[in-house]
């Protein structure tokens, strides 16, 4: 298939640049994957599209305020640095060791050290890593993740230009396993009432792990989609969420996921009689049109770029014809685009 069988033309006044003031405000658009029927609702509606005995899937991992801004000693360039991807043993890295992005790559050469916070945290960088990337040890006194909290800020996309004032927002309301690049942004819909809601009438939730990577927001640059090379990503399946999600299948509930990354954490984990067991591991699972979904069933998700893995993964679902009809509709209402955006419910 053609990376450009997934594009649309979106305004740039559409991607929301600002959280709503109250998280369950946003608009959603409604997809029926079978009939591509479209509907328009508000997302505090969303028990209205699920039934009693369904599972929701949600990610809870927590993002990082993993963008620091530096300068190297010797010269005084400023360096930012984006935390990517921890590293241990397995890569030969002792220490407290990062996968790391860089800008301008040009000034952080193997040998060279970045300073954070007037020398509070100091970065070595010790060789270059695929995609320009740099893999780096910190140096420093006390707790990482203390002095990351202090000097660190949050990694918005790139389409966000606004200062994000509260960097909860950033957050979801049930987020917990530190980790993330990025938000499941899915999730940034939902209140801990309306999930209570939820639960009182009678739908399970089950919590997974998937650290999201910035290969979420990198397009498809392959002619053909099948010669994209997709990023790797950390999930976590616990036993009460295996035990949950089965539970509820074997019970004739729905299986759905609340964002893309819950639902490439289910569908890499699952068996081919879609059955699914406690595990982690590293997933790099690709999901477009002919992928033939193991265990889940449904998708509340956001709208997302043009030509992403992730607009390919929702048409799988659903059919690209049809994705791309609720596109044009959502830009035809005015919708709010990408992380900050609206939402919509495929079942």
């Amino acid at each position: 298939m053609d990376r450009r069988d997934f594009t649309y033309e979106l305004p740039e006044e559409l991607i929301a640049q600002t959280p709503l003031a109250n998280r369950s405000d946003s608009r959603l658009l409604t997809l029926d994957k079978v009939s591509g029927a479209i509907g328009h609702d508000v997302f505090r509606n969303i028990g209205s599209y699920l039934k009693k005995g369904d599972c929701l899937v949600l990610n809870d991992t927590k993002v990082l305020p993993a963008r620091l801004l530096g300068i190297k000693p010797d010269t005084g360039a400023k360096i930012e640095v984006l935390l990517l991807r921890r590293l241990g043993e397995a890569e030969g890295l002792a220490g407290v060791c990062w996968e790391v992005m860089v800008r301008p790559g040009k000034k952080a050469k193997p040998g060279c050290r970045i300073s954070f916070g007037d020398g509070r945290l100091q970065a070595d960088v010790l060789k270059e890593a695929p995609g320009g990337n740099r893999y780096v040890r910190f140096r420093f006194e006390g707790i990482f993740e203390e002095i990351l909290d202090e000097l660190g800020q949050m990694p918005l996309p790139p389409y966000i230009h606004e200062t994000l004032e509260d960097r909860d927002r950033y957050q979801t309301v049930y987020a917990r396993e530190e980790g993330s690049a990025a938000a499941p942004t899915a999730g940034l819909h939902f209140t801990r009432e309306l999930l209570e809601s939820l639960q009182r009438q009678g739908v399970r939730l089950a919590y997974v792990t998937l650290h999201v990577g910035l290969g979420t927001f990198r397009p498809v640059k392959a002619d053909r989609i099948e010669d994209h090379e997709m990023h790797s990503e950390y999930y976590c399946i616990t036993p009460e969420a295996a035990a949950a999600i089965m539970e509820a299948k074997a019970a004739g509930g729905r299986i759905i996921a609340v964002g893309t990354t819950s639902c490439r954490t289910l569908e890499s984990a699952a068996k081919e009689d879609g059955t699914i067991e406690a595990g982690s591991g590293w997933t790099n699972i690709f999901i477009y049109p002919g992928y033939r979904f193991k265990i889940l069933e449904g998708l509340i998700t956001n709208f997302h770029l043009p030509e992403s893995t992730l607009i390919m993964l929702v048409s799988a679902l659903a059919g690209r014809e049809h994705v791309l009809a609720a596109y044009a509709e959502a830009v035809r209402e005015r919708y709010r685009f990408f992380s900050f955006g609206d939402a919509m419910y495929i079942g």
